[in-house]
């Protein structure tokens, strides 16, 4: 397991030093908000986070799918398929299930004031992919853990996954500018950073659209698919209506926001 987290966060690392740097280099929108108290936040963000992951002790994606092998638990240890194809399916059916889960953090109140969390921020980044309010992460660890215990993965398919979903994140989530054809050609497949900034957007049709976070061929089955903001990418205002102030910049606000007597 020691192996694995260093795996796991040394990729992590690397992924998001080398997307801040192309951020750096070729960024797609001019900032609204001053980089370093976001960044201080957003790192804050992980540290609670991680502690939190902590407080569900045995509930971890590696520690479940090692827990289900052993026992011979799930749909996956009923079958006698490769490893490979073993790992595509639960990857694909993973990939799936956080789109699902997606939408549902949109469509429900409750989950709602979770997530709006995240998309409260006033910038684009790859830092933004660290800002989740720690009980929406907690709450998305049970969920991905279930799922684990009714497929019966291997470790092996989970670790691949929660390694792509991170990276991806962090990809999609920069302040990065790819030349268009390039960024039509790979959101055929992935979501780019430019498909994935219109879902955060303001204006409630594109908020509610772009669910993706890897795979981008579910908000094209499912209809939620938007090509490009109506303001455009350089002009389009991003983070939430009602908050366009400095205040989600604040690590104490935002962990309070759920909890807000003004809610949506």
């Amino acid at each position: 397991m020691l192996n694995e987290t260093f795996i796991r966060l040394s990729i992590f690392i690397g992924v998001l030093v080398i997307f801040i740097s192309l951020e750096a280099l070729f960024p797609k929108k001019k900032r609204t908000q001053a980089r370093r108290k976001r960044w201080i936040t957003h790192a804050c963000f992980t540290v609670i986070n991680t502690a939190a992951l902590r407080l569900l002790g045995p509930i971890a994606a590696l520690s479940i799918a090692s827990w289900v092998n052993f026992h011979n638990i799930g749909l996956f240890n009923a079958t006698d398929w490769p490893l490979w194809l073993e790992v595509s399916l639960a990857f694909i059916i993973f990939d799936f299930a956080i789109y699902l889960q997606h939408v549902v953090t949109h469509k429900v109140p409750l989950l709602w004031r979770l997530h709006k969390v995240h998309h409260s921020d006033r910038d684009l980044d790859a830092s933004s992919a660290l800002r989740f309010h720690p009980l929406e992460i907690m709450l998305s660890m049970i969920y991905k853990c279930s799922l684990i215990f009714l497929i019966g993965p291997a470790v092996i398919a989970v670790l691949i996954f929660e390694i792509f979903l991170n990276a991806s994140a962090i990809f999609n989530h920069a302040n990065l500018t790819l030349p268009f054809r390039i960024d039509r050609l790979i959101r055929l497949f992935i979501v780019t950073p430019d498909m994935h900034r219109v879902h955060h957007s303001i204006i409630p049709s594109e908020t509610d659209s772009n669910f993706g976070f890897n795979l981008s061929i579910w908000d094209r089955i499912f209809k939620t698919y938007k090509a490009q903001p109506k303001a455009g990418h350089t002009e389009m205002v991003i983070g939430l209506s009602e908050h366009q102030t400095d205040a989600p910049t604040s690590l104490i606000w935002s962990l309070k926001l759920p909890f807000a007597k003004h809610r949506d």
